[in-house]
């Protein structure tokens, strides 16, 4: 359990640290094909080092980082890939964010609350610019891949505290212990 003098800053500034601890974590699979940022490069699929995604998204993506480093300043390509059934709560980020859908079908939609009835569906093929803060939320029905240009370090700031998933891994041992006390 969190300390009760624990701010939501607080809370926010040690996820993103936990964000761009794995997003470097990421970026090391990809060292081995990275190149420096001005020289050309060419990757095909089977070059991409997957790992799994940051805690600060909810288990079952896969990562993998093209260029740069979404851990650092300065701008990064990642791609993100999700299985079926798929979702990411509402949640905003510092910087813009443009999507492009490689494969599968991505829904997407603006706003605080989960609405998969307001969303649209993008399909491969497809681009969404977000600016920063832009409050939204996001799913899949089957697998999907998505490209992400952004600008770093990329944090993932929840709209409700709850749904961030890095909070999960925080409050599980402090549950098991809570659940220890409760039968002695």
């Amino acid at each position: 359990m969190l300390p009760a003098s624990t701010t939501n800053k607080e809370n926010s500034v040690r996820n993103n640290q936990r964000f761009i601890v794995a997003s470097a974590g990421a970026a090391l699979l990809a060292s081995s094909i990275a190149v420096a940022a001005d020289m050309a490069m060419t990757m095909s699929p089977k070059d991409l080092k997957w790992g799994d995604a940051p805690p600060s998204l909810p288990k079952g993506a896969k990562l993998a980082v093209l260029s740069g480093d979404p851990g650092k300043a300065g701008p990064f390509v990642a791609r993100l890939q999700v299985p079926a059934s798929y979702k990411i709560p509402p949640h905003w980020h510092s910087t813009d964010e443009d999507l492009t859908v490689i494969s599968g079908t991505f829904y997407f939609a603006e706003g605080d609350k989960m609405d998969t009835k307001a969303g649209h569906g993008m399909t491969a093929g497809s681009f969404h610019h977000l600016p920063a803060k832009t409050r939204h939320y996001a799913w899949s029905k089957g697998p999907a891949i998505v490209q992400i240009n952004a600008s770093g370090p990329f944090d993932i700031v929840y709209v409700d505290p709850k749904d961030d998933p890095s909070k999960m891994a925080d409050m599980k041992p402090a549950m098991k212990d809570e659940k220890k006390a409760m039968k002695k």
